[in-house]
């Protein structure tokens, strides 16, 4: 089990003695994780939610109830904040209100996540919060009331990370998404330079608000079927509503799925597109991610099925392409990204 520092400090209070957990251990935890400090603390009263589905799996390995949406209020409502701003205010103002009266909201970051800045967020948004520090990140919680806190800004906060238009209307994305206030370059790049013989049962791996799978819908007129797989379903929501231009125009199937475990038993592809992340959680690069994602890709094609990938320049994707594909050209390179076509030859 990986160190996780936040999630660690996360439960400080409560073994400190600083904060009580609560009576029939009934507590929320949004944007849960599994760990080592939350199995001290679990139970089937605890309701985890998690959105990405490596983490999501991670706490259902460890016996936990998790969903990608818990409604309901809590006499504690457990928070770790993503790092982009707006997604971290709409979920503390969430937080806020699936406490109940009397409730307590305990939230933790990494100081160089930006912990100091939520915590302050926290207090305009609930009053007075008491905060502790440890394996550089922070912990701090509120216990609000009727009389402490902006209700008002609460309810501004708590839309910060509704779905809204961007790339002039043409999709839906929102606050938290990887690239999610406009078309991310590689992912253009790759778009631009698509074949238009594209054909048969495709797949867009990690196809977050759909772009490429749209592109794709739009310039190859021969595609029957395109499985969009996303690790994020919130993303995958938002995919579902981008694509529904498209539905009479082909098969289309949203799967929240972890690429790096593999792709779908049985389920066998004419061609693959992807931009591979290289980032998950932390700021360093994760060649293993997308060396996962073209491993996944080289298993589920077909014979002489082609893949297309779009990749920061840096990473070396090359040896791992050219050990699962017969053929792999780059056809693009614009000094930050390149594409990358590879072809499976008959075995």
């Amino acid at each position: 089990m990986t160190d996780d520092p936040a999630l660690d400090t996360l439960f400080l209070p409560f073994r400190t003695g600083a904060l009580a957990w609560p009576a029939e251990d009934r507590a929320l935890f949004l944007g849960a994780r599994a760990g080592a400090a939350l199995a001290e603390f679990a139970s089937p009263a605890l309701a985890c939610e998690q959105s990405f589905r490596p983490q999501a799996a991670a706490l259902e390995r460890a016996g936990l109830a998790v969903s990608t949406r818990v409604e309901g209020r809590f006499p504690l409502v457990l928070v770790l904040p993503p790092r982009q701003r707006e997604a971290a205010r709409a979920l503390l103002a969430r937080a806020l209100d699936q406490a109940e009266p009397g409730g307590t909201v305990v939230a933790s970051l990494a100081n160089t996540d930006g912990a100091r800045s939520v915590e302050e967020d926290l207090a305009r948004l609930a009053g007075p919060v008491e905060s502790r520090s440890k394996n550089r990140c922070r912990v701090f919680w509120a216990q609000p009331s009727d009389d402490t806190g902006d209700p008002a800004l609460r309810a501004e906060w708590a839309a910060l990370d509704a779905p809204r238009p961007v790339a002039g209307g043409r999709f839906l994305s929102r606050p938290g998404l990887f690239a999610w206030d406009r078309i991310d370059p590689g992912s253009a790049l790759l778009a631009a330079h698509l074949p238009s013989d594209l054909k048969g049962r495709g797949a867009d791996l990690g196809a977050g608000f759909g772009f490429l799978a749209a592109e794709v819908l739009e310039r190859c007129p021969e595609v029957t079927a395109l499985d969009l797989y996303e690790a994020e379903a919130k993303a995958l929501e938002l995919a579902r509503r981008n694509l529904e231009p498209y539905a009479g125009r082909a098969e289309l199937d949203f799967l929240w799925h972890d690429v790096a475990a593999g792709l779908m038993p049985g389920r066998r592809y004419h061609f693959i597109v992807t931009n591979p992340p290289f980032h998950e959680g932390g700021r360093a690069d994760r060649h293993d991610l997308g060396r996962a994602f073209i491993a996944a890709a080289a298993a589920a094609l077909r014979p002489k099925g082609r893949l297309w990938l779009v990749a920061n320049r840096h990473l070396p994707y090359e040896a791992a392409l050219e050990q699962a594909f017969t053929m792999v050209r780059r056809v693009a390179d614009d000094g930050a990204y390149k594409v990358i076509e590879a072809a499976k030859g008959a075995r």
